[in-house]
């Protein structure tokens, strides 16, 4: 069974980031999504909110893979090798995060020559989003429709609604 690994912060998980887990699907019989409890990126959503937020995205890839949503911690590399990934899923929209994505694998390389990185080249229609744009527009109540799904966006209002 041919098992990747698709890693994020997904806060929240934005049409760019849905559009990779479509594309990801389609290369192994199982994707761990792995959401990650980054603090240094001071998430606005709690990792169980990420969580699920995620696999009620992935619900409409179900029928492609199988697809597994779960908390990640530690390093990618163990966390990939815990969940028996031979494939790490990347997202690239611009050539910053090539350099940053370039380090991480020849640093996971190094740890673990058997697990590949695979790149995706950002949708065009997706190259410009970001998690941190979408928060940003939302708060200074700009429209977020186009960006994400309409339930990501309900619970993102509501979330920044609480907040203020």
């Amino acid at each position: 069974m041919k098992v990747g690994l698709y890693p994020g912060t997904f806060d929240p998980a934005t049409n760019g980031h849905i559009d990779i887990l479509g594309r990801a699907v389609k290369l192994v019989d199982k994707l761990v999504v792995g959401v990650a409890r980054n603090a240094a990126k001071n998430p606005l959503f709690t990792l169980e909110e990420r969580v699920e937020m995620m696999q009620a995205e992935a619900e409409q890839f179900s029928g492609i893979a199988e697809i597994e949503v779960r908390p990640m911690t530690g390093l990618l590399i163990g966390f990939a090798q815990d969940v028996g990934a031979q494939v790490i899923i990347r997202g690239l929209r611009a050539v910053s995060d090539f350099e940053y994505e370039f380090q991480m694998t020849g640093m996971n390389q190094r740890l673990n020559p058997d697990i590949e990185t695979v790149f995706f080249m950002a949708d065009p229609r997706h190259q410009a989003i970001a998690s941190r744009l979408i928060k940003e527009i939302a708060r200074l109540g700009g429209d977020i429709t186009p960006f994400v799904s309409p339930y990501i966006a309900d619970k993102l209002m509501e979330k920044i609604s609480n907040h203020a």
